[in-house]
């Protein structure tokens, strides 16, 4: 392990102002995208669908530091024959890769699961590289309701977050380590706060017992936000400052940069929220978006699968990235949104 080179890295992929698109959607998450503008999800639209954001030079030199990608895309090629890999070079981002396998139930677990993945990772690690991706993502889910999470759960992920990074450094590829504690139930900001903190703490001591350099990674958590059936919806400005106390709490500060998942908020509520931490004050690590569905949920309709609509896809995929970016230097305002 090449600690030093991870470690640049890691440190580009939070460059103050810039941040990660997710566009690593498993083939049943970019159907469902693709059905809500009524375009047929088929392996030709998603490569132009893809290729449009990665040519968006105005969002991608400028406000993208890295691309997570997914197994189908890291290998496309765009119309001209260039590999998607190459135009996400060129602009100056870093190639990315979803390497796990998704989440399945755990046994004995009811309502639980575990992700899978680490059969035959070291050897897929190896292949990605080649193909030029330079860092990697594993999203573990944890949820919460009656009864849950358990600690069999979240110890089972936690662990496995931690094989899967001890893997990823050791072939040269920097891991981001997504602990999601979801955001669909009806519990308040209060359980969200106890349950990410009790992940948190559990992910870096399993980190530790790994050997993962720490340098040499980013973390992709959930921000501290009551459940979306919740009766009550806390501001901007308390769910910035739990989520900061939290990460805080947790996160040494040698991880180089915390790059959150918006986790189904609403993108302007994604973008304010960010904004809201930067304003509080110093913070010990780079703090910025790795958001998919807040990213792409404008360009995607926008486009609606139609040539004559890139350009409006776009202009729209550009702005969403000009105010996370924003946002990403405690810059941003709703009045910009205009």
């Amino acid at each position: 392990m090449n600690l030093e080179a991870l470690n640049k890295i890691a440190v580009k992929m939070v460059t103050p102002g810039k941040g990660i698109l997710a566009a690593d959607e498993s083939g049943g998450t970019i159907k469902k995208r693709f059905d809500a503008i009524k375009v047929d999800n088929t392996e030709e639209n998603r490569r132009d669908y893809r290729e449009f954001m990665f040519r968006t030079t105005a969002a991608m030199k400028d406000h993208i530091s890295g691309v997570i990608l997914f197994d189908e895309t890291i290998r496309q090629k765009a119309k001209d024959g260039t590999t998607l890999v190459s135009i996400i070079e060129a602009a100056g981002s870093i190639p990315g890769i979803k390497v796990d396998a998704g989440a399945k139930p755990l046994a004995g677990c009811s309502g639980e699961t575990i992700t899978e993945g680490l059969d035959g990772l070291r050897e897929r690690f190896q292949d990605y590289y080649k193909l030029g991706a330079r860092f990697a993502k594993w999203r573990a889910v944890i949820d919460i309701a009656d009864g849950i999470p358990s600690t069999t759960a979240v110890t089972a992920n936690t662990q496995a977050l931690a094989r899967y990074a001890a893997l990823a450094q050791e072939n040269g590829i920097v891991p981001i380590v997504e602990p999601e504690v979801l955001m669909d139930g009806g519990h308040g900001i209060d359980k969200c706060e106890e349950v990410t903190e009790w992940v948190l703490k559990q992910l870096y001591s399993d980190l530790y017992t790994a050997r993962v350099a720490l340098e040499g990674t980013i973390l992709k958590p959930n921000m501290i936000i009551a459940g979306k059936k919740c009766s009550t919806q806390n501001s901007v400005e308390e769910v910035a400052s739990r989520t900061i106390k939290v990460l805080k709490r947790c996160v040494p500060p040698a991880v180089p940069g915390i790059a959150f998942l918006s986790g189904g908020q609403s993108d302007i509520d994604a973008t304010a929220h960010l904004d809201a931490m930067h304003k509080l004050g110093a913070l010990p690590w780079g703090l910025t978006f790795s958001y998919g569905r807040a990213l792409q949920a404008a360009p995607q309709k926008a486009w609606s699968g139609k040539a004559e609509n890139v350009a409006a896809g776009q202009a729209a995929f550009a702005h969403r990235a000009l105010m996370n970016s924003n946002a990403a230097l405690g810059k941003w305002s709703k009045a910009d949104e205009a």
